[in-house]
């Protein structure tokens, strides 16, 4: 929801008639306002509207108030709409009006000054104002890269990073994270996230792994409830509305040995099967808006693909929002720096409906203009373009309530936000060994910390943390994880922090060692020569180890590292991700207030030379897709020859139990166990129910099928194997009500 841009918070409770006439009102003073744009664009602009136009009437469908304001926009209206443009590229900020743009974003290193909430909600709205006095008053829809919570501003919330969300096999829970970043989104005026990320990272050389969800297409199609997090149920029905974004379509981490904006080369049968779903899953949840990739597939960009973005996504999959490009990628089709028409041409043709372009404004729309004036960009094009566009302003609601929402500025970095982030944590986190039971930690242990990432929130947090490309220290409020173990024990006292691990001894219960990767972001965390740890960290490992005290690594990074040759030294490895500002995560399932239950979401190389090492592709990875340990697993004991003999195993018995996880209005999400309840090993099972008029939507840690009326799961390659009395989960979400199923199952 936002506030009429001359009213106070009370302007939110007047009658919908008077603030269409407030709106009116301010459209009026606009034209007033307004000086010299006849001078600033190429075509005069049309006079000022007199109030209480179709378009300016709240009461009326969108679609109507849409055909009647693009029947009144000129040419010059309708290009500008079509624009893009970053914040500092404004000089001066009436260009905003006098070009009609019809967007602006704020690039991963673009800040405001002091940063904080505040002062991002006063930059919005001088923003916004300006926008408004153009003659039609059309509001700018403003972008930001919010991809692990509102991670431009200065104290926001940040969550998990993709790859760690995606261990928590928990869509319920990155919907409520949506939510929670949309509050914080709206708090600083804002209202459209370049989020999510919903690419299947197949190559963990590529240095945007940690924006990925998981390496099959399941994981993330079920983590698009982030969407529904972002823009709620329907898109503008509720406070706090954001346009979400489907990025980055299609294909991006399936590119050939992971390099960045590179070559994706598949057939199209494989494309459709594995990166493709995702956006299928997006689009069903409405999302607002789609990004496209830089990267190529066989040989054609994105950016140019007719094909996929006209023909599959805006065909097949019935996408009616608007496709936005990539930073400044029309730009690069021709291989050459500086737009040109012919790019231009290229790109809108295919199906881009805004382009962000995002500092050279004033030739782009030089160029657009020339064009389509000469016909090789036909004016329905144009028209198309700007329904999808100002279709979602209509529905965010710009045009009645333009302002910042004061209301949730207050939300960022609230208790309640912070405290949801923290449960993040504690459920990505994935327990890789732990021999001996060393974890959980006693909370009276004499415990020695070290490593660089152990007092580190930038370290933790990793790239797209106030800055593009991220940093190391104190770049933003929140725990570390050295802070949230020392909040954990009995006695702060008995934990000594050294980064580099100088002067442990043996008087210690255990080492607990913090190390991995330091912050990047796409292009700079590109590691074609390998994916090893640092000089840094094997060297505090190797002090660490010569005391002879027990090692427990807690391994902060984007994707799996290679650890093969030292995982022999260590008793504990816990996989902790970029897990954001709530470090004290890390520490509640160190210490055992929270058993660890995460997944893994990708599968752990053995080496850098085996990548890329998938789920399914005949390779052997040091842990598999979906493994993961918690504190009730051990080790089987060593057998002893049995006095008398035993009966026959009979293997092929065992149970299933349906729980529902969560439900809405129209649909659900549950969770259904495996027991091996026979007195033999399982070399898999499947399960079947009668689905009673559901329709299974995405499914995780298994394969499905379904016939007559029944759903029928048969095991992942991970966890079919299942000795007696061990358990495995699957996980779906489905139209339709969950009711109470009786599962069969039937092992082998």
């Amino acid at each position: 929801m936002r506030l009429s841009p001359h009213h106070d918070g009370a302007a939110r409770r007047l009658p919908s008639a008077r603030r269409r006439v407030t709106a009116a009102v301010a459209l009026c003073v606009a034209g007033l306002v307004l000086s010299g744009p006849a001078t600033a664009v190429p075509e005069r602009a049309a006079a000022a509207p007199a109030a209480g136009l179709p378009y300016q009437d709240a009461s009326l469908p969108v679609p109507d108030r849409v055909n009647d304001l693009l029947s009144r926009m000129t040419l010059d209206d309708k290009l500008g709409q079509m624009t893009q443009i970053e914040k500092d590229s404004l000089l001066p900020q009436s260009d905003l009006a006098a070009y009609r743009i019809g967007s602006v974003l704020s690039g991963g290193d673009s800040t405001v000054s002091p940063n904080n909430a505040q002062t991002w909600a006063d930059t919005y709205d001088s923003l916004q104002r300006t926008a408004l006095t153009t003659p039609l008053g059309i509001p700018m829809i403003y972008g930001i890269d919010a991809v692990h919570g509102h991670n431009a501003v200065r104290g926001a919330t940040l969550y998990p990073h993709n790859i760690g969300l995606g261990a928590t096999r928990d869509p319920a829970l990155v919907q409520r994270i949506g939510r929670a970043v949309a509050e914080e989104i709206s708090g600083t005026g804002i209202d459209w996230d370049f989020a999510p990320c919903l690419c299947v990272a197949r190559d963990d050389r590529w240095g945007r792994t940690y924006e990925s969800y998981g390496e099959s297409p399941e994981l993330p199609s079920a983590m698009t409830t982030f969407v529904t997090g972002l823009q709620g149920d329907t898109l503008g029905a509720a406070p706090a509305s954001v346009l979400a974004t489907a990025k980055h379509y299609l294909g991006d981490g399936g590119t050939t040995a992971g390099v960045d904006q590179g070559d994706t080369e598949l057939s199209e049968a494989e494309l459709r099967a594995i990166h493709l779903p995702p956006f299928k899953e997006a689009v069903r949840r409405g999302a607002g808006s789609v990004m496209l990739s830089y990267s190529r597939w066989n040989g054609v960009r994105s950016h140019a693909n007719k094909y996929l973005v006209t023909d599959v996504l805006k065909g097949e999959l019935g996408f009616t929002g608007f496709v936005v490009s990539d930073w400044a990628a029309v730009d690069q089709l021709d291989g050459q720096s500086g737009f040109t028409g012919a790019e231009i041409s290229t790109a809108v043709n295919a199906g881009v409906d805004m382009v962000m372009v995002p500092h050279d404004y004033k030739k782009f729309l030089g160029l657009l203009r020339g064009e389509v004036t000469a016909g090789r960009i036909p004016q329905a094009r144009i028209d198309d373009a700007n329904r999808r566009v100002l279709t979602k302003k209509f529905q965010l609601g710009l045009f009645d309530h333009p302002l910042t929402d004061r209301s949730f500025t207050g939300t960022v970095g609230s208790a309640a936000h912070r405290s949801l982030a923290r449960q993040a944590v504690r459920e990505s986190q994935v327990l890789l060994k732990n021999d001996g039971g060393v974890l959980p930690l006693a909370k009276s242990a004499r415990l020695f910390v070290a490593g660089k990432s152990a007092d580190d929130i930038g370290n933790q947090s990793g790239g797209w943390t106030v800055g593009w490309q991220g940093r190391g220290g104190p770049v933003t409020d929140g725990t570390t994880v050295l802070q949230g173990i020392r909040a954990a024990v009995t006695d702060p006292s008995r934990v000594t922090y050294d980064r580099y691990g100088n002067g442990i001894d043996s008087r210690y219960t255990a080492a607990v060692a913090v190390v991995g990767e330091t912050p990047y972001a796409e292009g700079r965390g590109d590691r074609p020569d390998g994916l090893g740890l640092d000089q840094e960290d094997l060297g505090t490992l190797a002090r660490l180890k010569a005391s002879g005290v027990p090692v427990v690594v807690v391994l902060v990074s984007g994707r799996p590292l290679d650890v093969t040759a030292q995982l022999p030294d260590w008793k504990a490895l816990l996989a902790a991700w970029l897990p954001g500002t709530e470090g004290a995560g890390v520490a509640d399932v160190l210490f055992g207030d929270h058993a660890p239950t995460g997944k893994l979401p990708m599968s752990w190389m053995r080496g850098a030379s085996q990548e890329p090492v998938n789920d399914g592709d005949g390779k052997t990875p040091l842990f598999p897709y979906g493994y993961g340990l918690t504190y009730d697993d051990a080790p089987e004991p060593t057998p002893t020859p049995a006095p008398t003999p035993t009966p026959t195993p009979s293997p092929g018995a065992c149970t299933a139990t349906f729980r529902t996880t969560s439900s809405w209005q129209g649909g659900h999400q549950a969770e259904v166990t495996v027991e091996n309840t026979g007195s033999g090993a399982l070399t898999g099972w499947s399960v079947d129910w009668d689905l009673a008029g559901a329709t299974v939507t995405s499914l995780w840690n298994g394969t499905l099928t379904t016939a007559q009326g029944r759903a029928t799961v048969r095991n992942a390659a991970f966890n079919g194997a299942l000795s007696p009395g061990a358990r495995a989960t699957f996980g779906f979400t489905a139209t339709g009500t969950a009711g109470t199923p009786s599962p069969h199952c039937a092992g082998t």
